[in-house]
């Protein structure tokens, strides 16, 4: 569990990415030299920080998406339109090195499920989907998140993400979840 204070904030292009390690080289590789461009430049996803005491504890990448009901298992997919639906997509999450296990990974999902609830609202978002690498499958379905159905999209050499969803209707859980 978390002791000390946290801010979690979108990423300010004054921000210094340059010491975050999470010990994944395409993590930090990423967030050291694209996040910052992707965001700002680009404009296709936010990042998310935790900070402590100026420094950049942890990221989570967003962007809005769509997914098509045809992934869906049939209870959720009974309720909902066939035409792709609005989606809020997690594309990276990760944590520094020297904060992994303080329970921050649960902190960023955290906010994303809230901003997934606050898109709802605004836009409209019927749920969250995540690229899970195979090490994550484990703790994002311990949240809720369940695996989807892919038609295509193979990596060739690289190792095969789990596409998971989480409908919104389980995000309130979840977020009580992620708190504990």
């Amino acid at each position: 569990m978390i002791h000390k204070i946290f801010e979690i904030r979108a990423l300010l292009k004054s921000d210094d990415r340059s010491s975050f390690h999470s010990g994944n080289i395409d993590l930090d590789r990423f967030f050291q030299r694209f996040a910052g461009q992707n965001q700002f430049r680009h404009h296709i996803g936010t990042n998310y920080v935790a900070i402590l005491e100026n420094q950049i504890t942890g990221f989570v990448t967003i962007s809005s998406g769509e997914m098509a009901t045809e992934f869906l298992q049939s209870a959720i997919k009974r309720r909902l339109p066939n035409y792709p639906l609005p989606v809020l997509r997690m594309a990276r999450l990760a944590v520094d090195k020297n904060f992994q296990g303080a329970g921050l990974g649960k902190r960023l999902l955290k906010t994303v499920l809230m901003l997934a609830l606050e898109m709802r609202e605004r836009y409209g978002c019927v749920g969250v989907v995540v690229d899970a690498k195979p090490e994550a499958v484990r703790f994002y379905s311990s949240f809720g998140f369940m695996k989807l159905e892919l038609i295509s999209g193979e990596l060739g050499d690289r190792p095969q993400p789990v596409s998971m969803f989480i409908p919104v209707g389980l995000i309130d859980k979840c977020v009580k979840n992620a708190s504990q």
